[in-house]
């Protein structure tokens, strides 16, 4: 048998076809661990993060203070996204101004600001994850595809060449079989990535939904709320339910 079969000898062979294939693996191979490397350090950060803002906005003395404190500890501006969006709220529910916001509930105003935010973090936060989830269901398929061409492609040059045996077969087949474990090289890290981060997208909207339930409650009440932060799916008469 040849020993010079190989990655290169495959190269040389290929087709159009099968380097176009190839470069498409590459393509996605490239996108798809641009967004989890940046998804990763996201989710890191904001995770580390979070309960040490929640807890330092809490401390301040006053809601203004508060709302400086968040923009300067929230690097990427989840939480202080919320804070600001219900101050605004609360802001406008108390102007003398005359448009359809001054004349919904003050509660209803807060809570649908707050929803609003909650939708823009999770846009936010859910960026990229259709792209791993398509990378992870198409991949394999595509390298499938490049094999079955490299195989057809093998098999009419040994016809061609009229040596038909088991070296001059096996050489070109498993070369061919390359493209496949290069499909399945790009697809499993971007399933295993899209599963890591749906999970720790939940945790994090959780949080979002009751920093806003505790925003909700003070502006409304005046207070916040001594209990620790729920997750969103806890408790459906939740006003800052939000639907993450």
């Amino acid at each position: 048998m040849d020993n010079n079969l190989g990655l290169s000898h495959f190269w040389q062979q290929a087709d159009s076809v099968s380097h176009s294939v190839a470069y498409l693996l590459l393509i996605l191979s490239i996108v798809s661990w641009y967004y989890i490397l940046g998804k990763a350090w996201l989710s890191w950060r904001v995770r580390r993060q979070s309960q040490q803002t929640l807890s330092h906005f809490w401390a301040a003395s006053s809601m203004p203070d508060a709302l400086r404190q968040i923009q300067t500890s929230d690097a990427d501006g989840l939480f202080s996204d919320l804070a600001q969006a219900s101050a605004q709220a609360a802001q406008l529910s108390q102007s003398s101004a005359p448009s359809l916001n001054t004349q919904i509930d003050p509660s209803e105003l807060i809570t649908r600001s707050l929803r609003q935010a909650i939708n823009r973090n999770a846009a936010r936060l859910e960026s990229g994850q259709t792209l791993l989830a398509s990378v992870g269901s198409t991949a394999p398929f595509i390298g499938l595809f490049g094999t079955v061409w490299g195989i057809y492609h093998a098999l009419l040059s040994i016809a061609g060449s009229g040596q038909i045996m088991i070296d001059k077969v096996a050489g070109p087949v498993g070369e061919a079989l390359i493209m496949t474990a290069a499909g399945l090289a790009v697809a499993i890290p971007a399933v295993l990535a899209y599963n890591a981060f749906t999970r720790v997208n939940r945790l994090i909207l959780a949080d979002l939904d009751g920093f806003a339930h505790d925003l909700h409650a003070y502006y409304t009440t005046g207070q916040q709320l001594s209990r620790p932060l729920r997750p969103a799916h806890e408790g459906a008469d939740s006003p800052a339910k939000i639907g993450a």
